[in-house]
């Protein structure tokens, strides 16, 4: 995927790269299994704030990164999984951490957003966030 706009800015090579981003909220309850006798460990709900952020060449026709409206449609499908709803018993949520929250929304959304370079998660209430920029890339192992 990176290495797609790669190659879209050597088509370009004259446009700059650009960082666009889209924010949207959602309500929803948790608790975390594995803090025995905290008040985590109780149902609980939050206010969540995410942002969803793309890096890429802007393109010479359109003028976007990537249009607004197909981002809006790849997060309103995310979203409708984790509104209103008890976090644990999402698909893969089990344990509803920011930091598991932030990985949540990048598998959903990675093949659906070219460029997809960072997903925030906040409980601006609790002013904590969590910021996840993708997974590790893989680091071959050195030849004996």
């Amino acid at each position: 995927m990176l290495r797609n706009l790669w190659i879209l800015h050597a088509k370009w090579p004259k446009q700059q790269l650009m960082r666009i981003y889209k924010d949207f909220r959602f309500e929803a309850a948790h608790y975390l299994p594995n803090e025995t006798g905290s008040v985590n460990s109780r149902v609980h709900g939050h206010s969540f704030r995410a942002r969803v952020t793309i890096n890429g060449p802007v393109h010479p026709d359109t003028g976007y990164v990537f249009h607004f409206d197909q981002l809006t449609s790849a997060i309103a499908e995310a979203r409708e999984a984790l509104d209103h709803r008890l976090l644990n018993d999402v698909e893969g949520l089990a344990t509803p951490t920011l930091e598991r929250i932030a990985v949540w929304l990048w598998n959903r959304l990675q093949n659906r957003v070219p460029g997809l370079a960072e997903i925030e998660v906040a409980r601006d209430s609790c002013q904590e966030g969590c910021i996840y920029r993708g997974p590790a890339p893989s680091i071959p192992a050195a030849a004996e």
